[in-house]
């Protein structure tokens, strides 16, 4: 272990994806944070509602940001987005004034380009599905989510949703904005995905279970994650679900997703950030 490979000029923010909080336990980011802070890194997180819409968390994601950077004097973060995530900070960036705050913006299986599988879904009627969105919201609120809309953020990841997002949220020169996409190997690669991969694998190709290659990329450098073992690597392997090396098999390299977010925070500072 390099003591300060992940010592970052900016300190880290990590925003999560959609269904979760930054809770003290369980943690979203798995063994992540530590494995990064053993190394040096400076960490924060974005605290945001897990279930509310890009534009309110967005907001949230801009207050955080200016907060971090009034505390600590540090001027500016690194974000390391996951899954819709990406799309709260993208907003909070390109909309609410907070890109000249941000150094670097890396997200992790965001579904920049919606979803066709989505797409599909919304073909269900109305109804059906606000009475789906009002009986998550008012669980998600008995649980702490401030301002929650279901309804909302499935519809934004229609590939229409998305098309008008992206020419709203045009990229801010002076971030510099890279993405990493993942790649199941097959349908029981991840039990609790094996489903959502197969029907998204006929619809919209590699996926990592929820998100589909294509849609992932965005920005200056696009990396794919497949691992080196048979079963790839999925949505919820990204944020080490598992809290364990992603390979155990007898003579194969085990392949860990925190070093991959080591070799993601290592480059950032390699580039100055």
């Amino acid at each position: 272990m390099e003591q300060n490979s992940c010592r970052t000029r900016y300190p880290l923010l990590l925003i999560h994806g959609a269904g979760f909080r930054d809770l003290r336990w369980p943690v979203y980011w798995g063994r992540i944070p530590a494995w990064l802070e053993a190394r040096g890194a400076q960490i924060h997180y974005g605290l945001q509602d897990s279930w509310g819409s890009v534009e309110t968390n967005a907001a949230e994601i801009a207050r955080r940001i200016k907060t971090i950077c009034a505390e600590t004097g540090c001027g500016k973060v690194n974000v390391i987005a996951h899954s819709k995530g990406g799309l709260d900070a993208r907003m909070a960036a390109s909309s609410l004034g907070v890109g000249e705050r941000i150094a670097s913006l890396t997200t992790i299986a965001t579904p920049h380009r919606g979803s066709h599988t989505v797409d599909r879904l919304f073909a269900v009627p109305r109804p059906a599905f606000s009475a789906a969105a009002f009986a998550v919201n008012n669980w998600i609120r008995a649980v702490g989510d401030k301002r929650p809309d279901f309804y909302a953020v499935c519809r934004g990841f229609t590939t229409s949703a998305m098309e008008r997002f992206n020419r709203e949220n045009p990229d801010v020169p002076g971030i510099f904005y890279q993405s990493y996409g993942c790649v199941m190997s097959h349908p029981l690669a991840d039990i609790h995905l094996s489903m959502a991969n197969y029907v998204v694998s006929h619809i919209e190709g590699p996926n990592d279970g929820l998100v589909s290659l294509r849609s992932a990329q965005w920005g200056e450098r696009f990396c794919v994650l497949r691992g080196n073992s048979r079963r790839g690597i999925s949505h919820l392997d990204a944020i080490d679900l598992r809290r364990a090396p992603l390979t155990r098999r007898r003579g194969e390299h085990v392949s860990d997703i925190c070093e991959v977010y080591e070799q993601i925070v290592s480059d950032l500072r390699q580039r100055g950030f």
